[in-house]
């Protein structure tokens, strides 16, 4: 799946052969095609940033899209709940995204010595003064943030792309109040890290 392209096609060879799915009218099918791809419209692109946070390349997180829609797709088609499909489409790509990164990295643990895997690239900046200044606070933030639990994280992530408390628990299985608390953890520690 080069690219992230209108998974219309995808729909197109789902319809034909999902198993277990009683066979559904083309009109059915169509209108299951114009409300998956206005979903796909919409949550694109935050979609895609989610999938990226997790560290995989922009081509493994096209596909991880690709995949989660797809599924969409079949779980429309059986009949399955309707119910908070943005929040079920982010709880796909989660896990989606958690499956490509682990898949990633042990193909490249297995083709890539370790001595290479420690060499870093230097980022060309506007000046070096602002530079070294930007850098550091930027590996202070980041640090910060992979000091925090792995929930903490996603939490934050789900927050800064514009998520709702509830909208986040429903994504990662938590309670709200767990959310609230997480959040509220992650935030402090920022502050004080800005504060330094």
């Amino acid at each position: 799946m080069a690219g992230l392209s209108n998974p219309i096609s995808l729909f197109r060879t789902a319809a034909q052969s999902a198993p277990g799915v009683e066979a559904v009218s083309s009109q059915d099918t169509a209108a299951l095609q114009a409300e998956v791809l206005a979903l796909f419209d919409d949550l694109r692109d935050r979609l895609l940033r989610y999938s990226l946070s997790f560290g995989i390349a922009r081509h493994d997180a096209e596909d991880v899209l690709q995949e989660c829609f797809l599924a969409l797709f079949r779980h429309l088609q059986a009949g399955r709940s309707r119910e908070n499909l943005s929040g079920w489409a982010f709880r796909t790509t989660h896990n989606l995204s958690l499956k490509r990164r682990a898949s990633v990295h042990a193909e490249y643990r297995a083709a890539v010595p370790e001595e290479t895997a420690q060499i870093q690239v230097c980022d060309d900046g506007p000046g070096p003064e602002e530079h070294v200044l930007f850098s550091e606070r930027q590996e202070r933030l980041r640090a910060v943030v992979r000091a925090l639990p792995e929930t903490d994280q996603m939490c934050l992530r789900l927050r800064a792309d514009g998520m709702r408390y509830r909208e986040i628990a429903g994504t990662l299985g938590i309670s709200l109040g767990s959310v609230a608390a997480s959040l509220a953890r992650s935030f402090e520690r920022l502050q004080r890290m800005d504060a330094r």
